[in-house]
C-alpha cells in the first residue's frame, strides 16, 4: 500500500494498517483509493478540525465507518476496549485510523500494544514518540506512572 504524507501526522504500521489526524474529504478519497475499506476515528465529532458529516463521506465512499469518540481529557477503558474490538474484528481488512492529531490513535496502539497485540511494544512506543509523549490522563491511561504529573509534549506543531 502507497502512503499519503500530506495527510497530517500520517504513519503506516502494516500493509493494512495506516494512521493520522484528521482528513479532509478529498484525502479520505485518497485513503479509499489505497484500498481501505474501513474508517476508524477515535476524534469526537465537535472537536475543532472535524469534518461536518465523516460518516456521510465515508459511506458515499464506499467504505466502513466506526466511530469511537474519546474524549481528550478522559480516556477510558470502554474507549479502549471498543477500540480492541473493531481492530479485532477487522483483522484482514485494509483500515484507516484516524482521530484529529494522531495522538489519541499512537496511545491506543502503544497500549494495544502493551497487551501484548499488534505491533511490538518498542515499535508502538516509537510510534508515539513520533508524535507526542503523554502526561497526566493519558499517562495514566498508557500506563507511564512517571510521566502523569508532567503535562502532554507534542512533537512539531501543537494544537
Amino acid at each position: 500500500m502507497r502512503n499519503i504524507p500530506e495527510i497530517l501526522n500520517w504513519r503506516r504500521i502494516t500493509d493494512k494498517i495506516s494512521l493520522s489526524g484528521q482528513p479532509t474529504e478529498n484525502q479520505l478519497s485518497k485513503i479509499r483509493d489505497l484500498g481501505v475499506t474501513h474508517i476508524i476515528n477515535l476524534g469526537p465529532h465537535s472537536n475543532k478540525g472535524a469534518l461536518a458529516d465523516e460518516a456521510g463521506t465515508v459511506a458515499a465512499l464506499g467504505m466502513e465507518y466506526i466511530y469511537i469518540p474519546v474524549d481528550f481529557e478522559n480516556p477510558t477503558q470502554d474507549d479502549f476496549d471498543a477500540f480492541c474490538a473493531a481492530l479485532e474484528q477487522l483483522e484482514d481488512q485494509p483500515v484507516h485510523v484516524h482521530c484529529i492529531y494522531n495522538a489519541r490513535v499512537t496511545a491506543f496502539f502503544y497500549r494495544h500494544a502493551q497487551s501484548g497485540r499488534s505491533l511490538s511494544k518498542d515499535a508502538a512506543f516509537e510510534l508515539m514518540d513520533s508524535i507526542w509523549r503523554p502526561g497526566g490522563v493519558w499517562a495514566t491511561f498508557i500506563g507511564d506512572a512517571q510521566s502523569v504529573h508532567l503535562p502532554n509534549r507534542y512533537s512539531g506543531d501543537d494544537y
